[in-house]
């Protein structure tokens, strides 16, 4: 049956670039969202302009509060689901040797990661995050926990085993051999791709191709993960890992990269050049379904072809403040083209909310030096948590915003749930010029939501629920 939800609808409408994304910018104060009885949008405006075919639906009165699309995170970490805040006493390296790889361990204990399952999805829920790209555990039982949970709550998500071939002796559990990294993996794509509904266009579940990081794998390991991914590319398979996260001078994670495979540039590595003087070596791991993590320190050739190849960019500021690596230029990584999107990178950050993501980005890049420096526009941030995760998905048609025909993912912001917000929002000064009023709103909103703010959670316009 078909529903309408009242409220203040804030979406970004249409196709746009993210530097287009204030032109289309939607707000609707007394909006309605109308679902069909596929979970469809069927109308997204006035309230006093629903067509009259819908009028038996089945109404639910927000006008209290606010409709977003659902929040897209598109670089958490599962097996870190229990990690966040840990000190490791250093950056990246020592923080990975020290708690990370210990604490992924755990998983190996079937009992430990089913319940971890179920907390992470619970925590997905409680943070509006209704799709997103999740770095999977070492283990395959695990792995099959998290799609389990996941389709039985409803929730989309695109993961893959986290494959590690080398790496340090605390790092030893989670290593296999390079012919079980392949075998593996194939096995969670012949498993789990697509397994809830047999179509990779209408699934909520998907598999991707998952190396850790260069470090973690050898020259062998990328070869065969590149013929893999050759052979089911077409399947609508996806590659996530991480590039250019750490870079300081001599034992930064970039040096190291650059020192261990003697290639000109990291993302040489995934691009196929991972032989020295990054000669090719074998295929590609780039392209539209590819989500590389961070890019804080991408030179501009790096950037051209990401930019190229349709790869897109995790931004997450959160864990780049957490673990002191600097800062993703945005003015110049946005100029390349490549597209954008938010992470929380749960584990190496401490926020499960994406709000929180968005505004950590409006900090940190407008306190970048000089004439690097911006203001990010509240449209640019909501983007970024919504929109470009679905397009760095390679499902904006399915998601992403309220135009019509898509799937109806959308958070319910109830500002009564959390006093602080619900007092900026009422007694906050707001322009006489109205589209600067309507920006200033949705700053407010964005800065102030919290987890508590959150009042009910939508995938395919059905209410999601705890555990």
């Amino acid at each position: 049956m078909s529903q309408i939800h009242f409220g203040h609808i804030f979406h970004v409408s249409g196709s746009p670039a993210i530097t287009d994304a204030p032109g289309a910018l939607t707000s609707i104060p007394d909006g309605a969202l109308v679902l069909d009885g596929r979970g469809r949008i069927a109308f997204c405006g006035s309230r006093t302009d629903i067509p009259s075919e819908y009028a038996a639906s089945v109404v639910h009165d927000h006008r209290h509060g606010y409709l977003l699309p659902g929040f897209v995170d598109t670089h958490i970490h599962f097996p870190q689901t229990y990690a966040g805040d840990s000190y490791g006493g250093g950056q990246l390296l020592e923080w990975l040797t020290q708690c990370i790889f210990p604490s992924e361990s755990r998983f190996a204990d079937p009992d430990f990661a089913t319940r971890a399952a179920v907390e992470f999805c619970d925590r997905r829920i409680a943070a509006g995050t209704t799709a997103a790209m999740v770095f999977g555990s070492a283990f395959p039982h695990a792995q099959d926990a998290l799609f389990a949970e996941t389709r039985r709550r409803g929730l989309r998500i695109v993961s893959g085993r986290g494959i590690q071939t080398v790496g340090p002796e605390s790092a030893g559990p989670l290593l296999t051999s390079e012919a079980d990294a392949i075998r593996l993996t194939r096995e969670e794509i012949d498993k789990w791709h697509a397994a809830d509904t047999g179509d990779v266009d209408t699934a909520l579940l998907h598999v991707a191709v998952v190396p850790r990081f260069s470090l973690s794998v050898t020259t062998e390991t990328l070869k065969n993960l590149g013929e893999l991914y050759d052979s089911v590319r077409d399947r609508g398979v996806y590659v996530h890992t991480h590039l250019n996260e750490n870079n300081r001078p001599g034992t930064g994670e970039i040096d190291v990269t650059k020192s261990t495979y003697q290639v000109k540039s990291y993302l040489d590595t995934y691009d196929g050049k991972f032989l020295p003087g990054s000669a090719v070596g074998g295929s590609s791991l780039l392209g539209r379904r590819t989500i590389l993590a961070h890019g804080v320190h991408c030179t501009d050739e790096e950037l051209a072809r990401m930019a190229e190849t349709g790869t897109s960019i995790s931004h997450c500021p959160v864990s780049q403040l957490f673990l002191g690596s600097g800062t993703m230029p945005w003015r110049r990584t946005v100029a390349a083209g490549v597209n954008l999107s938010a992470g929380t990178d749960f584990g190496g950050g401490d926020e499960w909310l994406i709000p929180r993501v968005l505004g950590d980005a409006f900090k940190v890049h407008i306190s970048e030096e000089g004439s690097a420096g911006t203001s990010l526009h509240p449209a640019e941030m909501l983007f970024l948590g919504t929109l470009g995760g679905a397009r760095a998905l390679d499902m904006e048609s399915r998601f992403g915003n309220f135009d019509i025909g898509k799937e109806a993912d959308f958070v319910v912001v109830d500002p009564a749930r959390t006093p602080a917000l619900a007092a900026a929002l009422t007694h906050g000064v707001r322009s006489a010029d109205p589209d600067l009023a309507c920006e200033q709103t949705l700053f407010a909103l964005l800065m102030g939501l919290r987890e508590s703010s959150i009042a009910q959670v939508y995938v395919q316009g059905r209410k999601l629920n705890p555990a």
